[in-house]
């Protein structure tokens, strides 16, 4: 009899801290995505999906994620978490922008964002103010101030800081309404990456003419688009990277064959030194060289992931890499990466 109850005990005992065990499990990764996120040397604890990144001339950074938008004050030793409690029209977010005044936009699943006080609240944008759809993929904006918004279902644009928007669809000349990324030069010049070819506009919206694979893009699946301060177009797209010297009127597309890790490209980017930065499904190519010629950077680098969603160049040349598996940042050259989200 006291050997079944010695017995009974034991397992009981056992079991209790099992349980225990779990329960704590469960609680430290609930913590991790919420709040204040900290992280360590070499690697995180709890990854997260980034759809894209930007980092304002304070050195901050806004990482766009399917959980909301992360914002760091600290070079990324930690980050806080912003959500539709705050005011976001979504907590998938897929793109960020910040402007010289430090007004923070975030592309939501939901609507644009917008926050004039760092982030730490926000003011939900949606079709009820002129928005093509609430689906908005990207963001950008100029130097006088007017704001682009991709969406799904065309290009918005508002020159009153967001109170409304005039949306620009096929009818303007668009490729297509979906709208999956967006970019303008300093001459105020429009160009909208989207899934039927790459429109550019010289008349602020008012038209626009599209490039396709007739003028060299790889495909007229166009994800992404870059402009370097010497005007060359750089076009993100499903079966490469197509690149124009010409403003638009050719492009020459750039493959695997020329080093990239994939010829799927989710992103691009185009530094103050002319280098480029391709953000494709398997690994962040770059080049030094005009798009002669890429080497690819991968998890054998530190990357959290091979797959790449987007790419920001800070004025010091550091890089960062929005993953499927987290934020990870590196020295100009990218032979080496830490993880910070």
């Amino acid at each position: 009899m006291r050997r079944s109850i010695c017995l009974v005990f034991i397992l009981t005992f056992i079991v209790a801290c099992m349980g225990t065990g779990a329960d704590n499990g469960r609680s430290h990764r609930t913590t991790g995505r919420s709040g204040s996120v900290g992280t360590g040397l070499g690697g995180n604890s709890s990854a997260h999906t980034i759809r894209n990144v930007f980092v304002n001339a304070t050195g901050n950074i806004f990482s766009a994620t399917t959980e909301g938008l992360f914002i760091s004050t600290n070079g990324g030793t930690s980050f806080s978490n912003q959500t539709t409690t705050r005011g976001l029209g979504s907590n998938t977010v897929w793109g960020v922008h910040v402007d010289g005044l430090g007004t923070v936009y975030a592309a939501t699943n939901g609507g644009l964002s917008i926050s004039a006080n760092n982030g730490f609240s926000f003011i939900n944008k949606t079709i009820g103010q002129g928005l093509g759809s609430n689906i908005v993929w990207g963001v950008s904006v100029d130097g006088s101030g007017n704001i682009y918004a991709a969406t799904s279902g065309g290009l918005s644009i508002s020159t009153n800081g967001g109170d409304s928007f005039t949306n620009k669809t096929t009818v303007q000349g668009l490729g297509n309404n979906d709208v999956r990324g967006i970019a303008t030069d300093g001459s105020g010049n429009i160009y909208a990456a989207t899934t039927g070819g790459l429109s550019i506009s010289t008349n602020s919206g008012s038209s626009f003419i599209t490039r396709t694979t007739a003028n060299g893009l790889g495909s007229n699946d166009t994800r992404g688009v870059a402009i370097d301060g010497t005007g060359n177009i750089y076009a993100a797209t499903t079966e490469g990277l197509s690149i124009s010297t010409n403003g638009g009127a050719s492009f020459i597309n750039r493959t695997t064959a020329k080093g990239l890790g994939s010829n799927t490209v989710w992103g691009v980017y185009a530094d103050a030194l002319g280098n480029i930065y391709a953000a494709t499904n398997g690994g962040l190519s770059i080049s030094a060289n005009g798009g002669s010629g890429f080497t690819n950077r991968t998890t054998r680098n530190g990357l959290s992931s091979d797959t790449i969603w987007g790419v920001f160049v800070d004025g010091l040349g550091k890089i960062y890499a929005a993953t499927n598996g987290g934020l990870s940042v590196a020295p100009n050259t990218g032979a080496n990466f830490t993880n910070k989200l």
